[in-house]
């Protein structure tokens, strides 16, 4: 995959988003930025970060993903991946439901997932040097180059998406202590059920990940 390295961007996700919309970039492309000056967090929150820290985003078509793959958890399988890739190299990182990363009781990061046409366009934003009050950063050190070389790696295998849950599904039981966020509120996660497409039920309403 081609991988563009930028110095600094207003938003890794919005300048690909952009790219893309101009046939300037065809997927499968990955744009890395080294300072983000307004990237998209939660929310509508911004992800903004200085050097060192993961400003990432990656763009593929619906037939180069997994076949099994439904297109509302794509976030979680992007996100599943990476924790994988760092756990393995001894970080505690965890994935709270459907798409933050933690250590411990704080955020570190995050995905976003955005569809134009019958394009995916995927951001990840991870505290590697520094982090923000009241979040945290990684446990380990790592080159994000190398991280992001593994990454796409991990990628262009296309794993099903039913090796990447049969994983998942058991992590979940982290999330059960926290909330997400639904309509402006904070919802507990502690009765959810987790379902085979990533989608949780709770009271009955199934509910998807909304990024």
């Amino acid at each position: 995959m081609e991988t563009i390295y930028l110095e600094e961007v207003e938003s890794t996700q919005l300048y690909l988003i952009d790219k893309i919309k101009k046939n300037e970039l065809l997927p499968p492309v990955a744009v890395v930025a080294k300072r983000q000056t307004n990237g998209i967090g939660s929310r509508g929150n911004s992800w903004i970060g200085v050097d060192g820290n993961l400003f990432f985003s990656f763009a593929l078509k619906e037939y180069q993903l997994p076949s099994d793959l439904p297109a509302q958890s794509l976030s979680i399988y992007f996100s599943y991946i990476l924790k994988e890739i760092l756990s393995q190299k001894g970080s505690k990182i965890w994935l709270k439901w459907p798409n933050d990363f933690y250590i411990g009781k704080r955020k570190i990061g995050g995905v976003i997932t955005s569809k134009i046409s019958d394009v995916f366009i995927c951001g990840i934003g991870l505290n590697i040097a520094s982090c923000p009050e009241n979040f945290a950063k990684l446990d380990i050190d790592i080159e994000i180059k190398e991280l992001v070389e593994i990454f796409l790696y991990k990628i262009e295998k296309k794993i099903s998406w039913k090796q990447i849950f049969s994983k998942y599904k058991l992590e979940f039981q982290l999330s059960k202590n926290f909330t997400f966020h639904l309509d402006g509120k904070k919802v507990s996660l502690k009765d959810a059920i987790l379902c085979d497409d990533g989608s949780i039920e709770i009271n009955n309403k199934r509910i998807y990940s909304l990024r």
